[in-house]
């Protein structure tokens, strides 16, 4: 009889050992054995906790997105006022933490599957919605009925920099991508974006 508890600690090291199956193989082509291996237990544990491969990896994305979430949080409690919220946003989307070999290869993988999979476009979606409407709270009482639009182009400039930074030999997370969209953000503050 298992362990009072081991549940959270098992599907925590399936979740790590997902992401870092898939940093070292670049693909989701990746068994449930391999993934159980890495986490020191056996398949049949991992298909019990999860069911299968597509779901652990979704159990790994959603992981990735409580992190990337939290820093967000962390970034706007610091933030004084819409634009300060803004910037700390467009930082937490280039912190180290999501450049790090294993989730880039997770994310790159998950807009791979998220074309042929219902509950990760699913996913995508909510990561979308969240990101946009974070965006518009902060851009509407700087630039009113503007907000919506400028939060799609700063969002899809945010999600384009990433693939671009993260399909780079040496990812060079934080400045570069950073500054390219805090220059994006300051010209749709002017009104002076396209």
């Amino acid at each position: 009889m298992p362990k009072l508890g081991m549940e959270p600690v098992r599907r925590a090291a399936l979740v790590r050992a997902t992401i870092d199956e898939i940093g070292a193989t670049g693909t989701l082509d990746i068994t449930v054995s391999k993934i159980a291996k890495r986490a020191g237990m056996s398949s049949a544990l991992a298909h019990h906790y999860f069911g299968g491969k597509d779901q652990i990896f979704l159990a790994a994305m959603r992981h990735t997105l409580t992190v990337y979430g939290r820093e967000v949080r962390a970034g706007l409690a610091k933030a004084d006022g819409p634009k300060a919220r803004l910037e700390a946003i467009i930082r937490a989307s280039f912190t180290s933490s999501n450049f790090r070999r294993d989730v880039i290869a997770a994310w790159l993988n998950f807009y791979v599957l998220a074309q042929s999979s219902p509950p990760a476009q699913r996913l995508l979606s909510i990561y979308q919605r969240r990101l946009h409407s974070n965006l518009v709270h902060d851009l509407r009482p700087l630039i009113g009925a503007r907000a919506g639009p400028a939060a799609q182009r700063i969002a899809g400039l945010i999600d384009g920099l990433y693939l671009r930074q993260g399909l780079a030999r040496d990812p060079d997370p934080s400045d570069g991508a950073t500054r390219h969209v805090l220059a994006v953000l300051t010209a749709e503050l002017k009104g002076n974006a396209q």
